[in-house]
């Protein structure tokens, strides 16, 4: 097995000529530190000063240990090994095998050779070593220092290997390298000579006197100096056109120049094969035809499609297909270039070398190829003009990459593909963006059976919803799955879906052995491109609770300004590594986001933990201030201050409010879990206080109930009171969903724990709770005494608000029992009560109880009068469960009255809140099932009770929570 290294480019590593993924920036600069010294032993500091730079020590230490754990992994798959030695690091490999070494071995070799044509060779093959700049992408001071003493001694390889050539007579061979080195390097002198003296003897002694005066000018301007001796006098030789100049060996002749004669221009077929497993992108497929035809209406458009994307999402399949599906349209030929702008295995390609590449495509000969790059640019662009080409540019870097490649005529269409988002192509040249997202789950499951065959995945229907699963619509991951199940025929498909299970292995999954069908890589090649502060920011996205993230959110878990926080975005979002999906809120692909946790995990403990505590209490800060906005009524709970830089978001009234919550739901459940992990057990119980009102308003009752289990687990090591409020709200909670027999559990021992610490409100709630929790079946005279408890414990605390909700609960089982005088009378004291303390919630439930009584009394239009009230309030708080109750009850009323066109009315709104925003599928089916009988005499006029439905307006946890 031959293992190669290279620094002379990016960092790489080669097993049998196939790259090896040896992982992130950081993680490969610490291989380019060892390979320097190609088996010498590098001490641990002098390993941190080179990789993180100076004053970066204690950082650097911290982090050193587990990237050379990382690399030792990686490289005992290619049987090699980093050894301790000594204080410091050691890596296992022989010079040889390491680029940088072989270069400088081959170096010598040359000079020491006497035969010129060996020695030639011998330079050829030193130089061909270079993939690049050296360390590329690697910016610390030693890094930097070391890239400029390779580039001196790399740019000493290329004269002595160009003064051979000349002395040979070879000056056309070098001519179009001496002019991009006189471009890279103006100020030097030897590079100078050596371009003139190539020009001369090339018969271009005009251009020769003209580069002369061009290097007398810059080294005035820029150093004050004149040309040294040795330029001076090749300039006089050119100009009495010296003998000596003349070579004694045959000078081949030159070739003339294009133009001086017909050129027959090709037509150039280079589009790689048509993609075989394709599938879907109809819309896509049609978003470009659409912008080819209507260019060729205008005539005067040159169409530029930016197809763009995240690595894997098959860009260049699209263009692929519609290419080909397209022949026709392009009669004058197709061009392709692979730009290998985001390449796990090689640098960008520049654009001088693919219009190079174009030109001998079109017919020109290389030796006429011109060597500027303008005009090389310029000669493309005239052989294309007005013809009907097709120019497919693949997997760009950025704007700069494409725009010398642009014709610059209207008749050729340009494709191009990157995982950047290319807006200054659009802002500059007019480019149509099309963005390609994930395969929609039939597409991706079509695409894994033409892979696999149907018969495969149906025969194992439990692990084929796996795969897809975890592939996430992603055509090469999905591809992926397929090769290595295709390599394994007779392995059964649950032992992949087994691996892709496993978040932490699942990129390991994802992984035939190639560079190029390696998900982890493909992603990597992404991250390269991002400076360190892009990637610290993308690897914190990555730990971040939730399925996405607001802009504030962000700041606060960077401890950045957001300003600066979305500059930072913006990078991660030009790379196609989130998707910035609505204003200021951003989320990841799934896989994206397994490769992001990598990165985040990488950075050491001292960034990761404070980075998510400053966002649980952003959260935690955010949703308490918000729950203020919603239930200014309730009893606030105390927190402590937020951590520096968690600070909350400022929410300026409810409406805002009650966004905020719907938008960041998922992400506070996840929170809460992330606090629980972390053993930040107050945080943890505190989000599922300050998410209640809302959960109720909702009807999020599931997940009220799992967050408040995840809150009295935190509660053990919180002590009694945080215990007995978990109880008592899971006993609020357990009726609604069901459970009734464990709600009395839950409040039994809450009750018990209220009563061991005093506390007399929290004994007052349980006894609604457990008045509530009386359930279906239970007698109505059971449940009334623990109302008449809870009234009276509120009468001696002198609490009138909850006195007031408390004699609605009373009233409304006297009226449940059928003694409908004395439940008005009580409900009547606790509307004044409410009304007294500002309090609409529990005033919308008694408006609620007062129309349930006028309807059972004959008295039907004083209860729509009461429930059209108690609507109103409902929907002025915006809580969703109380207005579908008060439209659900003015429906009953409406049908007992023969109002049938307004009770299916008020029903059909009320069906929709129960179908999205208080979800409840229970009473959704019951609406339609009563929107269905609507005429049929045998339909009940009776209003179901809340004991029959267990989701009344006055009932529930929504309206009774804070009692």
């Amino acid at each position: 097995m031959a293992v190669r290294f290279g620094i002379l480019g990016a960092i790489a590593v080669w097993r049998d000529g196939v790259p090896v993924d040896v992982g992130h920036a950081r993680q490969r600069g610490v291989l380019g530190a060892l390979l320097a010294e190609a088996d010498g032993v590098v001490p641990a500091d002098v390993l941190v000063d080179r990789v993180w730079g100076e004053g970066e020590t204690s950082r650097g230490r911290e982090a050193l240990y587990g990237y050379v754990s990382r690399l030792r992994r990686v490289l005992s798959r290619v049987e090699v090994d980093i050894l301790r030695d000594q204080g410091g690091y050691r890596l296992n490999v022989s010079a040889g095998s390491v680029d940088v070494h072989r270069f400088r071995g081959l170096a010598d070799q040359s000079r020491a050779v006497p035969d010129e044509e060996r020695s030639a060779v011998l330079w050829e093959e030193a130089l061909s070593l270079w993939r690049g700049q050296a360390y590329a992408g690697m910016d610390t001071p030693w890094f930097n220092a070391q890239r400029d003493f390779l580039d001196r001694e790399r740019l000493a390889a290329q004269l002595d290997l160009a003064d051979i050539r000349l002395r040979r007579g070879q000056h056309d061979r070098i001519l179009a390298e001496l002019f991009a080195l006189a471009e890279a390097h103006p100020l030097d002198e030897r590079v100078a000579g050596q371009l003139m003296l190539a020009l001369y003897r090339a018969g271009r002694a005009a251009e020769a006197l003209a580069r002369y005066q061009d290097v007398r000018r810059r080294l005035a301007e820029e150093l004050g100096a004149d040309p040294g001796p040795s330029l001076q006098h090749l300039h006089q030789q050119i100009l009495i056109n010296d003998e000596s100049l003349t070579l004694t060996v045959p000078v081949p002749a030159v070739a003339p120049a294009v133009g001086t004669g017909t050129v027959c221009v090709p037509v150039p077929r280079q589009l790689p094969a048509p993609p075989t497993a394709f599938t879907g992108r109809k819309r896509e497929l049609e978003q470009l035809t659409a912008a080819v035809e209507e260019a060729a209406r205008r005539e005067d458009v040159l169409v530029i499609s930016a197809i763009v994307g995240t690595g894997g999402i098959g860009k260049t399949w699209l263009a692929l297909r519609w290419a080909h599906e397209n022949l026709k349209r392009f009669p004058d030929g197709q061009l392709y270039a692979a730009l290998r702008g985001f390449d796990p295995s090689a640098e960008p390609v520049p654009a001088q070398v693919v219009i190079r590449g174009f030109l001998q495509a079109l017919g020109v000969p290389p030796e006429e190829v011109p060597t500027a790059a303008d005009a090389a640019a310029g000669l493309y662009r005239s052989l294309v003009a007005d013809r009907r080409m097709l120019i497919v540019l693949d997997n760009a870097r950025d704007t700069a990459q494409v725009v010398p490649l642009l014709p610059g005529s209207p008749a050729c269409t340009v494709l191009v593909t990157s995982r950047g988002r290319l807006d200054g192509l659009a802002t500059a040249y007019g480019a149509r963006p099309l963005r390609v997202d994930s395969l929609t789950e039939p597409e991706a499951h079509q695409l894994l059976a033409d892979a696999l065959g149907g018969y495969r995945l149906a025969a194992e229907p439990d692990a084929a919803p796996v795969l897809l699963r975890h592939c996430a619509g992603l055509p090469l991951a999905l591809g992926i799955v397929a090769a290595r199940a295709t390599a394994h025929p007779d392995f059964p498909l649950t032992v992949l879906a087994t691996e892709l299970n496993e978040s932490t292995t699942r990129l390991d999954a994802l992984n035939t052995g190639e560079v190029t069908a390696d998900l982890r890589a493909v992603f990597e090649a992404s991250t390269r491109a991002l400076d360190d502060e892009v990637t610290r920011v993308f690897g914190l996205l990555g730990l971040a609770p939730g399925p996405d993230i607001g802009l504030h959110a962000a700041a606060c878990l960077t401890a950045l300004p957001p300003r600066r926080t979305r500059l930072l975005l913006r990078g991660l979002e030009n790379a196609h590594l989130i998707q910035q999906y609505t204003p200021s809120r951003y989320r990841m692909h799934d896989l994206v986001r397994l490769c992001a946790a990598e990165h985040g995990r990488d950075q050491p403990a001292a960034v990761q933990r404070p980075a998510l505590r400053r966002l649980v209490d952003f959260y935690l800060h955010t949703a308490h201030a918000a729950d203020r906005l919603l239930h200014p009524h309730r009893t606030p709970i105390d927190l402590d201050p937020p951590v520096p830089g968690g600070a909350p978001y400022r929410i300026p009234d409810r409406s805002a409010a009650l966004r905020w919550f719907d938008t960041d739901h998922s992400c506070l459940l996840a929170a809460q879990q992330l606090a629980l992990e972390h053993r930040w057990y107050a945080p943890a119980w505190q989000l599922a206080w300050a998410l209640d009102t809302f959960h109720n308003d909702r009807g999020y009752h599931q997940d009220a109930q799992a967050a408040w289990r995840t809150a009295l687990t935190a509660g053990e090591d919180l002590g009694p009171t945080a215990q007995a409020q978990a109880h008592q709200h899971l006993g609020f909670i357990l009726p609604i969903t069901g459970s009734s027999a464990q709600a009395r559990h839950h409040l039994d021992q809450a009750l018990d724990l209220f009563a061991q610490t005093g506390d007399t409100a929290g004994q007052a709630r349980t006894h609604v709770g457990l008045g509530m929790a009386g359930g279906q079946h239970a007698p109505l005279e059971q449940e009334l005494p623990h109302y008449q408890r809870a009234l009276r414990l509120y009468q001696a605390l002198g609490d009138l608000r909850r006195q007031g909700s408390t004699l609605n609960m009373v009233g409304y089982t006297h009226a449940e029992l059928g003694d409908f005088r004395q439940a008005r009378t009580y409900c009547e004291q606790a509307l004044l009560l409410l009304r007294r303390h500002g309090d609409r919630r529990h005033e919308a439930a008694t408006l609620d109880t007062l129309g349930y009584i006028a309807y059972h009394t004959g008295d039907h239009h004083q209860a729509l009068g009461y429930y059209h009230r108690a609507l109103n309030l409902s929907r002025d708080i915006d809580n969703a469960y109380s207005e579908a109750m008060c439209l659900d009850h003015l429906g009953q009323v409406h049908q007992a009255l023969g109002q049938s066109d307004e009770a299916r009315r008020v029903w059909t709104q009320a069906l929709d809140l129960y179908s999205s925003r208080y979800y409840d599928p229970a009473e959704a089916q019951r609406l339609r099932t009563q929107l269905r009988h609507l005429s049929s005499p045998e339909q009940s006029p009776d209003s179901p009770s809340w004991r029959d439905r267990e989701c009344p307006i006055n009932g529930g946890s929504g309206g009774q929570g804070d009692v």
